[in-house]
């Protein structure tokens, strides 16, 4: 893992984790899902193969996970906490150089559309990398959240199982070709078979390591 630097919320902190690149030529700030921290191993995996592909990736925790409980803050509290992550990316000198793209995993990923659809500035972003959007809680396929997306301006990259419970590849299709038709760049790459961690099953001889490496380098080809 790389150096770590504190994030101001408010009152609280946090703290961010930097993957840094050989000849970096973006930086990628990651955010985790609802269910695990910064350290965990898919994370940490994802993190450790984007900067391969000479990406800069910066991680960080929400303040509930930071504090070591269970329940995500209230959305609001995420939104300031991903604002504060880019607000201080760009204060590292050794990152606010080089293009900026945001997302995460799940619940990371959606409280970074949120913001970058919400009316408080964030300065310029080049992309979103949504790995495994919630389109939906399991099981409940009308609660979309999906109504913020076109308020999106910047492309967003949907990497997404075909047999994730929170938006199958034929739930999501339709809202990203929809989304692409007004945002060039917008696509979604499927892993066929992965479930909402993106694991496919073992008949198909991949392991999770393999099909992130595969991830990193669509993220790669995303961002140029």
């Amino acid at each position: 893992m790389g150096d770590t630097f504190a994030i101001p919320v408010g009152e609280a902190s946090t703290t961010a984790r930097i993957y840094s690149a050989k000849k970096a030529r973006a930086t990628l700030i990651l955010a985790p899902g609802a269910g695990a921290p910064q350290t965990h191993r898919w994370i940490v995996s994802m993190a450790k193969a984007v900067a391969d592909q000479s990406i800069d990736v910066v991680t960080f925790d929400f303040l509930y996970a930071a504090a070591r409980k269970r329940a995500p803050d209230r959305p609001p509290v995420l939104e300031a906490t991903w604002r504060a992550a880019i607000a201080a990316v760009r204060e590292r000198a050794d990152l606010a150089t080089h293009r900026l793209y945001i997302g995460g995993k799940s619940m990371g990923g959606r409280i970074a559309t949120q913001v970058a659809a919400g009316a408080e500035p964030i300065g310029r972003i080049e992309g979103l990398v949504l790995l495994g959007y919630p389109l939906h809680p399991p099981g409940k396929p009308k609660q979309l959240r999906s109504e913020h997306l076109p308020r999106v301006k910047p492309p967003m990259l949907f990497v997404q199982g075909s047999r994730d419970t929170f938006g199958t590849r034929e739930e999501l299709a339709p809202i990203v070709d929809e989304l692409a038709e007004h945002t060039r760049g917008t696509r979604m790459f499927v892993v066929e078979g992965g479930d909402h961690s993106l694991v496919r099953p073992k008949s198909a001889g991949e392991p999770i390591d393999q099909v992130i490496v595969r991830v990193a380098g669509e993220i790669a080809r995303f961002i140029g």
